[in-house]
């Protein structure tokens, strides 16, 4: 039986599920085995991703149950994947991408969050174009699962949060918060889309790619291809978003300085995402203002 690797929070099982049930289809198997492996970055919660071992935090064990065989593909939130991945494991699909926007809680909108309003968030992106748009909002680290960080803020412990809208979708909370448009926040590299990573070499790959989204696959790359020109971690406030337009990807990008006093933005178009995500990372550099440049390299 085909063996997917996932974390074991509510949303990775049913993003696995889908992988599971897209599998089934596409080759007639009967049954697909969800195998869940607990990460190190879902045991330690009260800390930044950055300072215990950034996005490797929820694909190490991942990635030593599939190069063990101990699966033979893994499910991956893609915006939690680290750039750089082990020559041995390949990209092997990607599902058809959600929404990508982020939606806030807690309030209509970001212009009508309270004065001096305290956010909920891990995410250095998030915070600082909260803070480009409210300079005078302050932010608190929120770690954990959805029902977690939606508990914090019911409780009190901060004014509102933001969560990805894929993610509350894929859980049946289509009227939690407020869809943020595009064009004031971008969101994530990758946000609002699943992979399913396999070896490079084997028979795994293959299987795995008859579900592969192309369009999807595609813009990811692009967005992936951004941060590695700009040697970005989890540290660096990047927000991207690739589309497919008339055959050809249409990439945006926006470098952040950490508290958003600095922003500069950019886009390109091309048909190779790899190259696409590379210029668009030169041209960005080439044009920030020190408090950003400073940030990556």
């Amino acid at each position: 039986m085909f063996r997917l690797g996932t974390r074991g929070s509510p949303l990775a099982l049913t993003q696995a599920g889908m992988v599971r049930d897209a599998l089934m289809a596409a080759h007639g198997w009967e049954d697909v085995e969800i195998v869940v492996i607990r990460t190190t970055g879902d045991r330690v919660q009260d800390r930044a991703l950055a300072e215990i071992g950034g996005k490797a935090l929820w694909t190490k064990e991942l990635d030593r149950a599939l190069l063990a065989g101990e699966v033979d593909a893994c499910v991956h939130s893609m915006k939690d994947v680290e750039t750089l991945r082990p020559d041995a494991i390949a990209i092997a699909a990607t599902l058809p991408r959600a929404d990508v926007r982020d939606r806030l809680i807690g309030a209509e909108s970001i212009a009508g969050l309270p004065d001096a309003a305290v956010i909920g968030t891990s995410s250095p992106r998030r915070t600082a174009q909260l803070r480009r748009l409210r300079p005078d909002v302050s932010a608190v680290l929120f770690r954990g699962n959805v029902d977690t960080r939606l508990g914090k803020l019911a409780t009190g412990e901060v004014d509102a949060t933001l969560l990805a809208a894929a993610g509350l979708e894929r859980l049946g909370r289509h009227d939690t918060g407020v869809a943020i448009p595009l064009d004031v926040m971008l969101p994530a590299p990758a946000q609002g889309a699943v992979g399913i990573e396999t070896l490079a070499e084997g028979p795994a790959r293959a299987l795995v790619a008859a579900i592969d989204d192309a369009p999807t696959h595609r813009a990811i790359a692009a967005e992936r291809a951004l941060l590695a020109g700009l040697r970005a971690d989890c540290h660096s406030p990047v927000a991207a978003l690739a589309i497919v337009e008339g055959g050809a990807l249409f990439l945006r990008a926006q470098l952040l300085s950490p508290d958003g006093a600095a922003a500069i933005e950019g886009e390109a178009r091309g048909d190779d995402p790899v190259t696409l995500g590379a210029m668009l990372a030169e041209d960005l550099l080439e044009r920030a203002p020190p408090a950003i440049r400073v940030l990556f390299g």
